[in-house]
């Protein structure tokens, strides 16, 4: 599918486009026939990274105590969902959703999104990285990080003036 068709002809929609027209077998270095053509190209990790990040919507919501990330997971299970904290400040969800394999069936149509999926956040400063809990309810997966306190101000310290 073409960008264009939509009237979306940005440069940040064309670099979109050209990261998910990236066939596995192109992407990567090392061992691939193009040699240093493919070096300079973006790695499979990377490319596999940008579709499942591109493939997985949220919303943000900032509540008056919490920051909450709500994504779509319908059909998954708490096994299927994992939910981190890297460099201290970055906010990971991923998971992978699996086709269910029967030998007595076969697919007339698949049109749900099956594979790896990943969204990264950074977290505000003001956010309490040992307050972080995650719910999965009806599909819907909600991720709610505590704000902290906001620090108290600073009261002027009074010096007596001592008269000579």
């Amino acid at each position: 599918m073409d960008a264009r068709m939509f009237g979306l002809e940005t440069p940040l929609m064309a670099a979109l486009q050209h990261l998910l027209d990236v066939p596995d077998g192109d992407a990567g270095a090392g061992g691939d026939k193009a040699g240093a053509v493919a070096a300079s190209g973006p790695t499979r990790t990377y490319v596999r990274d940008a579709r499942a990040m591109a493939a997985t919507p949220a919303d943000v919501k900032e509540l008056p105590g919490a920051y909450a990330f709500v994504v779509d997971m319908p059909g998954l299970g708490t096994g299927d969902i994992k939910v981190q904290v890297e460099d201290e400040r970055v906010l990971v969800i991923s998971g992978e959703r699996r086709r269910e394999e029967r030998e007595d069936a076969k697919y007339l149509r698949m049109e749900r999104r099956m594979g790896k999926f990943m969204r990264k956040f950074v977290l505000p400063d003001n956010a309490d990285m040992d307050k972080i809990s995650a719910v999965c309810k009806d599909g819907v997966l909600t991720v709610t990080v505590e704000k902290l306190p906001p620090p108290e101000p600073k009261k002027p310290k009074t010096i007596e003036v001592k008269v000579a």
